[in-house]
């Protein structure tokens, strides 16, 4: 773009995919990404006309790569079918996750598998597809939004807490895998950040304890955060923004908490 320092670019030659990321953390993650000078694969439901617009504005090549993320060969494919686009991957995002809250006694077979397949297998499904190529060149940024709920546990949301904690585990014996690489493999662990996904559990936190809206987040959500601020996506998006730089290139097999504090407790 136009006017930009280049030392502000230092991811410039690179190609991304960020999945879930026409809204929310995703396109944060995207936007900061194309901010520094890579293209950038988006993915994700909805229109995803706004997001191209806003991520393509930094100047660098952005494409939407669409796939059903809960099935694992369209997982697979996806990897693929950014690779084609884009003319290879450097850097992988696994940001796509839904929610559900229920008692487990009432927790629906369906939410369960959707959960587990999109939040955790699709991960792994798509680091498989991308790693041969990340491997041959001897380089690549593997980097999983896990959260919160990767390390400590809520009340009705069995699915999304096992699912965040095995991408915890997948991370960390990806890493060991890939030690001698130079391909890392780190994860993020965001609290609660006001975004559409947020705003879904409030409204059914909300009905599961007969609760305003209101009075759950701030009887709630914002209980767990000892900053009582919700985290912004932006802030999210520059912790994936380092781990992608050269300066992280030490550090795999971790997970960066930022979280208010949530789990310093």
């Amino acid at each position: 773009m136009a006017g930009d320092n280049p030392n502000s670019r230092p991811l410039a030659g690179r190609r991304a995919a960020v999945t879930g990321s026409t809204s929310g953390i995703g396109l944060a993650i995207a936007d900061a990404l194309a901010r520094a000078g890579a293209d950038v694969a988006l993915n994700g439901f909805g229109d995803h006309a706004p997001a191209l617009a806003q991520v393509g504005a930094h100047g660098t090549k952005v494409v939407f790569v669409g796939a059903d993320l809960s099935k694992g060969p369209d997982s697979q494919k996806w990897v693929a079918d950014v690779q084609a686009a884009l003319g290879g991957l450097d850097i992988l995002v696994n940001n796509a996750g839904i929610q559900h809250v229920a008692p487990v006694d009432e927790f629906p077979d369906d939410k369960w598998d959707a959960i587990l397949a999109i939040n955790l297998s699709s991960n792994f499904h798509t680091m498989k597809a991308a790693i041969p190529a990340m491997k041959a060149q001897n380089w690549g940024r593997i980097v999983n939004i896990a959260s919160a709920h990767g390390l400590v546990a809520s009340p009705f949301k069995s699915a999304y807490v096992a699912a965040k904690h095995g991408v915890l585990g997948l991370t960390k014996s990806t890493a060991l895998e890939l030690a001698e690489t130079m391909v890392t493999v780190n994860s993020v662990c965001p609290g609660f950040v006001d975004t559409p996904l947020v705003r879904g559990q409030i409204a059914d936190q909300a009905r599961v304890n007969n609760m305003s809206e209101e009075q759950v987040v701030k009887q709630i959500i914002l209980a767990s955060q000892p900053t009582k601020r919700f985290v912004t996506a932006d802030q999210v998006a520059e912790t994936v923004l380092f781990l992608c730089s050269e300066a992280a290139s030490g550090i795999t097999g971790s997970s960066f908490s930022v979280d208010g504090g949530w789990t310093a407790r």
